[in-house]
């Protein structure tokens, strides 16, 4: 998450939610799943999809499985939740633990680094507009603030994540 920079003109319509949806009280996910072909985030609590977040935000290269350092695409398989920052640049953010030694062992194979600091978070912290409409982080997965505030309330760490082409 080294912080993408953002160009000055960005396209601000039809990204996220404006509010996130209200879940039961005491509501844990114990499951994520990411599609990124449909632009999807959903909670899964005891089997059930409890929350569905729609066009979410990925790396400025978004089609592909992150394999090097820089390359700002988001990655794929399975990873876990395995930590959170409350002091991000981005309005809070669930660390991903990208990279898992396959990804490790793949980058070192061909001489790079795999690169890592992935999150979910939402929109930067000196962005005062809605929610950037475009794919625009490093190889994160972006949601509006009060989506990621949601989030960060009810995916504890170690939670499975799934990301799917």
């Amino acid at each position: 998450m080294r912080g993408a920079a953002l160009p000055f003109l960005l396209l601000l319509t039809g990204c996220g939610s404006a509010d996130a949806q209200p879940l039961p009280s005491g509501t844990t996910i114990d499951r994520l799943l990411v599609d990124k072909s449909e632009r999807v985030l959903i909670g899964y609590a005891k089997g059930r999809e409890v929350i569905r977040y729609k066009n979410i935000r990925l790396g400025d290269a978004p089609v592909g499985h992150k394999r090097f350092e820089g390359d700002e695409k988001t990655p794929e398989g399975d990873y876990r939740i395995s930590g959170r920052n409350p002091g991000s640049r981005y309005h809070l953010s669930l660390r991903i633990s990208y990279p898992n030694a396959a990804d490790r062992a793949y980058a070192k194979a061909r001489g790079r680094q795999a690169g890592g600091d992935i999150f979910i978070h939402g929109q930067p912290n000196a962005w005062a507009g809605p929610p950037i409409a475009r794919d625009w982080t490093d190889g994160c997965i972006a949601l509006s603030n009060a989506e990621i505030k949601q989030l960060w309330d009810v995916v504890p760490d170690g939670t499975p994540i799934t990301i799917r082409p």
